[in-house]
């Protein structure tokens, strides 16, 4: 096993040879779009430069793991690197295009287009909705406060933000958010965790409370 992933020479399953075939030669183009060698990739990736070979020969098939660490090195998406063509998107976002969308208490608003490495949403987080609900996800996160007050836990530290303050911070840091009064707090968020349903956002235990 190198870099985490298993380096053995399964054959792909029965029915996938379509898709080994539409991913393979993506691999490869956006490798060499990159400029790298197939040994500095491999080397990225945790994979040997026979594995990747394999990958981008279609005769190995890559597991999400393996896709994902490649979207990361060649600056592109996994709906790029698997071949999927992407519509036409508009730069503007109009009000009332967007459906408000409910999880866990709180409400989203899509605030940017769909099929983005960052996704931009407005987020309506009423008093005592998941402030026991600890994130920790790949990717980054930055947030405005639009309204009312909010409490943000990074890591061992507590922070109380008001209309007007923002953070930006890695969401590898565990995180918890909670509105202070009952009145709510309506949030701007983008985060870049690629293409997560909204409700993917709310994850992990409670590990204490928020002071």
């Amino acid at each position: 096993m190198i870099g985490g992933f298993h380096d053995s020479e399964a054959a792909p399953p029965a029915g996938e040879g379509d898709d080994l075939r539409a991913v393979a030669p993506q691999l490869r183009a956006l490798r060499r779009r990159t400029g790298l060698t197939l040994e500095a990739a491999a080397r990225s990736a945790g994979l040997s430069p026979a594995h990747l070979s394999r990958l981008e020969t279609g005769q190995r098939q890559p597991s999400l793991p393996m896709l994902l660490a490649l979207a990361r090195i060649y600056g592109t998406t996994v709906s790029q690197l698997l071949g999927e063509t992407v519509a036409d998107r508009d730069a503007v976002v109009r009000a009332a295009d967007m459906e408000p969308t409910h999880a866990g208490g709180w409400t989203y608003v899509q605030a940017g287009a769909s099929g983005r490495a960052m996704q931009a949403l407005r987020v309506r987080v009423p008093y005592g909705a998941q402030g026991d609900i600890v994130r920790v996800h790949p990717g980054e996160e930055w947030l405005y406060v639009l309204e009312g007050r909010l409490r943000l836990r990074l890591g061992d530290t507590a922070h109380l933000l008001a209309p007007g303050d923002s953070a930006h911070f890695d969401s590898l840091t565990p995180h918890r958010l909670a509105a202070e009064d009952h009145d709510g707090v309506e949030l701007l968020f983008v985060h870049t965790l690629l293409q997560s349903p909204t409700a993917t956002l709310c994850l992990g235990p409670m590990t204490g409370e928020l002071p």
